[in-house]
């Protein structure tokens, strides 16, 4: 039995040049690891030369919902970079590994100066020999078919995008390389615009709340207000990031007050010192939330919308208003006001997912109101992880945009409306309405605050502004980010 074939091609409108460069970066990896996929990377990030090697541990099956003792069979996957030609091709050959033979070629051709076709190409066999090959191949041949075309249709979707974020970037300092310092680095949105900008080559600091441990690092603590402020000089822009999660763990009084406190301390921090350097960034962008209007139901809810009162909406306005020191030293300060940002790798739908996944996901059920019972009824307004990051580039080369900015999507969905969509994307049933005492007593206070709320936020700044959308509609979202194109 020969080896089996699978080949994905994809016209990029880049050169060859900055296609394969892309593929040098040390974040190139992380970047296109598909979200639903579970990764160890075990070797240090260094260039791909001859010879030169990237280990990894892999689940040897992946399932859709957690199976803690299926899930923990891990194997070792060793592959062998061979054959470069550099602007041009390398293969990934797998000298170690759960498959009886994998390799990989990555190839780009130029089409013209500004756009070239990658060519991923994958000849491999399933282990076991002969008879196991052709044993494996009947029983799980399809499983590993899906399996590539799920993967390669979600990398060649981020190379292409991150392709033009970087382009932007570029362009905004006239094909020069930025250097941009990233507070709140480890988080999901952190760590996946650090893997984005080292992609494009540009220099990525991290503030980072132990000792630096080399050039690309930098300490602080916001609790004790310490920071290394004279190397805080000279940066392009500043994205603070940096905040206890509200999606994780009950809220006691002690969470809400790190919740708080980790907010206004870090922002309070990064703006003061800003003001003092002989050399401040061109930017100052700054998470906020959507958190900051409440639950206002059908409302159309644009920046210049009422704020709320709870507990959320007073710590987005602290939040924001801790900017107010850079601002006044007029660096253009940007408050981004983050709606439901979504990925499997955690927040909203990393929560749903097993429950959907099992086939018990509904829509939540409110009994009041203006209605009885209200099933579904309830404003959701999302955003792809993948636009999170082109609104952040966004922010950073559009001089116009300062202040508020909210970062959803430009169609908010009800509670309803989601729940339909995520299950048609999953192939599950979605017909059993939960009800609100549960979530209030499985998640308290929280429950309230950011899933039972309702609020419909529209994109006004980021349109106006010309942003373009990578996923505008839902469906589209969901199907890239859990890979069911």
């Amino acid at each position: 039995m020969g080896h089996l074939k699978r080949t994905y091609q994809r016209t990029l409108s880049a050169s060859a040049d900055e296609a394969y460069t892309w593929h040098m970066q040390p974040g190139a990896f992380q970047r296109l690891t598909p979200p639903w996929e579970s990764v160890r990377v075990l070797t240090p990030w260094k260039p791909i030369e001859e010879g030169s090697q990237v280990h990894l541990k892999v689940p040897l099956v992946q399932f859709p919902i957690d199976y803690p003792l299926i899930n923990a069979l891990w194997c070792d996957w060793v592959c062998e970079h061979r054959d470069i030609i550099p602007g041009k091709q390398f293969y990934d050959v797998q000298t170690r590994g759960p498959f009886g033979y994998w390799n990989h070629c990555h190839r780009v051709e130029e089409i013209d100066a500004t756009h070239c076709q990658l060519n991923d190409t994958i000849e491999y066999s399933l282990p076991f020999g002969l008879v196991g090959a052709t044993l494996g191949e009947l029983l799980g041949g399809w499983y590993i078919r899906q399996k590539l075309d799920r993967m390669f249709a979600y990398r060649h979707n981020v190379l292409a995008h991150d392709l033009k974020l970087n382009q932007k970037l570029k362009q905004k300092k006239e094909n020069a390389l930025m250097k941009v310092l990233v507070a709140g680095s480890s988080g999901t949105v952190g760590s996946s615009l650090v893997a984005l900008l080292k992609t494009g080559g540009h220099h990525v600091v991290r503030l980072v709340r132990r000792a630096a441990r080399n050039e690309n690092e930098i300490s602080w603590d916001p609790v004790k207000g310490t920071i290394e402020a004279e190397k805080l000089e000279g940066f392009d822009a500043v994205v603070n990031l940096a905040g206890e999660s509200i999606a994780d763990g009950y809220w006691t009084a002690e969470k809400k007050q790190k919740i708080e406190s980790s907010r206004l301390q870090s922002t309070s921090l990064l703006a003061n010192t800003l003001t003092q350097l002989t050399q401040p960034p061109s930017v100052f962008i700054n998470a906020s939330a959507i958190g900051i209007y409440g639950s206002q139901g059908s409302k159309n809810l644009t920046e210049m919308a009422d704020y709320a009162h709870d507990f959320l909406a007073n710590v987005s306005r602290k939040w924001e208003a801790a900017t107010q020191p850079a601002s006044d030293k007029g660096i253009r300060t940007v408050m981004l006001r983050f709606g439901i940002i979504l990925t499997p790798k955690g927040g909203a739908l990393g929560k749903m997912l097993p429950i959907f996944n099992l086939g018990l996901g509904g829509p939540f059920m409110t009994v009041g109101g203006d209605d009885l019972v209200a099933i579904g009824k309830n404003y959701m307004s999302w955003i792809a992880l993948d636009d999170v990051l082109g609104a952040i580039v966004h922010a950073i080369t559009t001089d116009s945009i300062k202040g508020p900015v909210n970062v959803v999507a430009p169609n908010p969905v009800t509670n309803g409306k989601f729940t339909s969509i995520l299950g048609r994307v999953l192939g599950r049933p979605t017909i059993a309405p939960v009800p609100a005492p549960m979530l209030q007593l499985v998640f308290g206070e929280m429950a309230n605050a950011l899933l039972l709320s309702s609020s419909k936020v529209e994109p006004l700044r980021l349109v106006e502004s010309g942003y373009r959308f990578q996923y505008p509609e839902l469906e589209g979202a969901l199907r890239h980010l859990l890979g069911k194109n």
